[in-house]
């Protein structure tokens, strides 16, 4: 029997999952800074919630949902993306009643898109992100690419391009698909499949074909920026005068569309420009979607968020050469020779543990120099040393592994020491 893991899957070992944990903590505590608060919801959900919401003649909807018939003969699908769940639950448990306004969530967990493997880009994905729902003002959709922008900034990544457009609002949109749709009939023919079914339905999916990117009827296609009305320039005049106050820099790309049906007014992208990162440089998402909470059954609640994947922010920081993420995480191996001392380095390493000191022993009888190697291998700070002379002075040598300084302590002050090591230590490292 040969069963290896899925394609399109993956495994994260222990010497990888400390970067996942580092960077799941950094976007907890940047949440907290935007008073943004965590939603879980369901793997798996209602068929019906992804095509309604998504949009039918999306990628996603037409080719990759992983969807499946329960005992029950229900159509459920597990989750492609996390915006139409965050919703339906805001919906659902009636959320536009809480007296604080707007409601601002995020989700963090595993989702579900059948597409061809490439690097940073799984069928089985950790996304994060962030869905400001029940307000209409350009300020908050700032605050939300600024908290997009902050994660990245935060994790260590200097090549960082934000991208922008506005798609308008219904109207304006309206006038475009007609644009649009007058544009491309007389030649769809020359199109795929796909782009000819989109034609009447939704025909600016069209502009986001990769397969017929270099058709020439695509770089004279009529901008949507020629069709916004007064309401919805006005509306983008005033995110980009918001980001300007917040000094994030940006680049309008009237040819921004996003690959989801629910968006209007701002759209957004953060790319990497990091150099090695692949032909794929997009790292986060985003844009408004006024409407949709009506569309699924609550009353108007205009929201707007943005989603990124985890592993693609890992790549970005391997493309940058950035070990934030690989800092040690082990404060201290403890080191014994002798029956004795191996009993006291139990005892120690439990008291360590109890004083939040991260630490790790020898169980496997080993020499000095192989619980040494081992001590390297998992990064540690700094190694205790216990043998028959520590203990008859009632002390342990501590050493600093980065700059090999060694010092005799006290048993008795011993964990008052050690942390203020770390702490030390800590701070040179920054």
């Amino acid at each position: 029997m040969d069963i290896k893991v899925p394609r399109g899957t993956q495994d994260i070992l222990p010497s990888d999952s400390g970067k996942w944990q580092i960077v799941e903590e950094l976007i907890r505590e940047t949440c907290s800074l935007f008073q943004y608060k965590e939603i879980r919801t369901p793997i798996f959900e209602h068929t019906e919630l992804f095509t309604r919401s998504v949009g039918d003649t999306t990628d996603i909807v037409q080719k990759e949902m992983y969807t499946f018939q329960d005992r029950g003969d229900r159509s459920l699908t597990l989750r492609p993306e996390g915006t139409a769940s965050t919703v339906r639950a805001y919906v659902e448990h009636k959320m536009f009643g809480y007296a604080d306004q707007p409601v601002k969530l995020y989700y963090m967990g595993p989702m579900f898109r059948y597409e061809r493997q490439q690097a940073g880009r799984y069928r089985q994905f950790v996304q994060f992100g962030i869905e400001a729902i029940g307000s209409a003002d350009p300020a908050i959709d700032a605050e939300v690419i600024s908290l997009a922008m902050s994660v990245y900034q935060k994790a260590g990544l200097k090549n960082l391009k934000l991208v922008i457009n506005s798609l308008g609002d219904t109207e304006s949109r309206v006038a475009h698909k007609e644009a649009l749709v007058n544009h491309f009939e007389p030649h769809i023919k020359e199109f795929c499949t796909d782009c000819q079914n989109r034609l009447q339905k939704n025909p600016l999916r069209i502009l986001d074909c990769k397969v017929d990117r270099n058709n020439p009827l695509m770089a004279s296609a009529p901008s949507l920026a020629d069709f916004l009305n007064d309401e919805s320039a006005t509306y983008f005049e005033k995110v980009k005068e918001y980001l300007t106050i917040l000094n994030i820099p940006f680049v309008v790309d009237p040819n921004l569309v996003r690959g989801l049906d629910y968006y209007n007014h701002t759209a957004f992208e953060i790319m990497s420009t990091a150099e090695g990162l692949g032909a794929i440089t997009t790292l986060a998402g985003g844009g408004r979607y006024n409407g949709l909470v009506e569309e699924l059954g609550g009353p108007e609640s205009p929201g707007i968020g943005f989603a990124m994947s985890i592993e693609r922010l890992l790549l970005a920081l391997e493309a940058e050469d950035n070990n934030w993420a690989t800092l040690s995480m082990l404060d201290v191996y403890v080191i014994s020779m002798g029956e004795a001392a191996k009993k006291k380095a139990v005892e120690l390493t439990n008291v360590f543990r109890q004083n939040n000191i991260t630490s790790e022993m020898d169980y496997l009888d080993r020499k000095i120099k192989t619980q040494m190697k081992s001590a390297d291998r998992m990064k540690a700070k700094f190694v205790l040393i216990i043998g028959d002379d520590e203990l008859e002075k009632e002390s342990v040598m501590l050493k600093n592994l980065s700059n090999g300084e060694q010092q005799l302590i006290p048993l008795n002050k011993l964990v008052e020491q050690v942390k203020n090591s770390i702490t030390a230590w800590v701070e040179e490292e920054k």
